[in-house]
């Protein structure tokens, strides 16, 4: 294995500049959508009385648990000893960042009163989940960045890896400190289980690692940089495990509910007769998202690792985001339990399924959180030295001349 190099990207040609105007323009579409829901009230999107957290909470979710799942390749690098993905270290830190930075962004401008996060900054009720959450996420921020720096000064490598095994353990507690958000609130039957935690968890390792993945494979193609196939084939078979660990909390979250009597209603709902909630549940989560993508990494029809490892990510992407909808929106709409066992009649939609449709505001809001990730990655890797100048398989693989590749 050579001593890895790292340098700037080009970026100086059509491509990069195209992609950069193209992220720019969602990103002030976003600001726009801002601007008219903060001055025409919320009543213009699909959320209500009911539905209190919309879309764009779907994509700051998703977001912020890819975050933390996108420091995963630096962790196995730095932390567990595995060489291969060391020198992609440097680019899982910034991505986790960028991804934790676009998600607040949507979290904060989609509650209502952005300029109240002045109050929750200085004024902390210890008592709230929420709380906890901003200083998780505070603190992911400074442990990452430093995480960085002892990576990136030469002469603080050799503590990388206690750095990087604060910010393992730091990313762990982040990632249940997001899910207990859900799991905590008792009113919600699709809610309340302490499930929640640990399956937010898997889910941060695979959809981070997609999301890593698929920038890693268009930075290294868009800069004509070599990469080779050794690191995709672990991506892609460690991929198929954590795509597989969701699938399997997923159905112990369900199996759990289905043996509580009080929760049948619920799990009917979401499995069998909830119209775009079961579809996105079957079609998107499980098949889309976990089927597919195991059936891709682990077989060989796809000849190409990088197209095979692109094709899966991809899919787990969008199951993912099916996933957190199917969660967060079908957990809301379902009628709330305000007195088990008994009958209420009221003209405020007791007993009834909410109506939710996204508005263009919440999606343009949503996907202006993904473009910020994505502009932040871009100026990353283009000013500073992020990705190694070459990544083919007798750099990157301690093991390459050994199996005769």
């Amino acid at each position: 294995m050579k001593r890895i190099i790292y340098s700037q990207i080009d970026g100086t040609g059509s491509g990069f500049y195209g992609l950069f105007a193209f992220l720019g323009a969602v990103v002030l579409g976003a600001a726009f959508s801002v601007y008219n829901m903060e001055h025409a009230g919320h009543w213009i999107t699909g959320m209500s009385n009911q539905v209190i957290w919309g879309t764009p909470h779907v994509f700051a979710i998703f977001l912020i648990v890819a975050a933390s799942g996108a420091l995963n390749v630096a962790s196995i690098g730095s932390v567990f000893g595995k060489k291969i993905y060391k020198p992609l270290g440097r680019l899982s830190g910034l991505v986790a960042l960028a991804l934790l930075l676009g998600g607040l962004a949507v979290l904060v401008l989609d509650l209502g009163r952005p300029d109240r996060l002045i109050v929750a900054m200085t004024k902390y009720n210890f008592t709230s989940i929420f709380a906890w959450n901003i200083i998780l996420y505070v603190g992911f921020m400074v442990i990452v960045a430093a995480y960085l720096w002892v990576q990136m000064e030469r002469r603080m490598n050799i503590y990388a890896k206690y750095a990087g095994l604060v910010a393992f353990i730091w990313r762990l507690i982040l990632t249940t400190g997001t899910g207990s958000i859900l799991g905590f609130i008792v009113a919600r039957e699709a809610f309340d289980s302490a499930v929640l935690a640990p399956l937010f968890i898997t889910m941060s390792f695979s959809f981070g690692l997609a999301v890593f993945s698929l920038i890693l494979i268009t930075a290294a193609r868009g800069d004509g940089r070599a990469l080779g196939d050794a690191v995709l084939e672990r991506m892609g078979k460690l991929l198929g495990v954590f795509v597989a660990g969701v699938l399997y909390l997923t159905a112990v979250q369900h199996l759990t509910n289905l043996y509580m009597a009080k929760r049948v209603g619920i799990e009917s709902f979401i499995l069998l007769d909830g119209g775009i909630y079961t579809q996105l549940f079957w079609g998107g989560q499980v098949i889309l998202g976990g089927l597919l993508p195991l059936a891709i990494v682990y077989s060989t029809v796809i000849k190409n690792a990088a197209v095979r490892l692109a094709a899966a990510s991809v899919l787990v992407i969008a199951g993912g985001f099916a996933q957190i909808y199917v969660l967060l929106i079908g957990g809301q709409v379902y009628p709330q339990t305000l007195f088990p066992g008994m009958e209420v009649s009221s003209s405020f939609f007791d007993g009834v399924v909410a109506e939710y449709a996204p508005s263009g505001w919440e999606v343009s809001l949503g996907l202006g959180g993904v473009a910020l990730a994505l502009l932040i990655v871009m100026v990353g890797i283009k000013f500073l030295s992020f990705l190694p100048q070459s990544m083919a398989d007798e750099d990157m693989d301690p093991h390459h001349k050994a199996s005769g590749a």
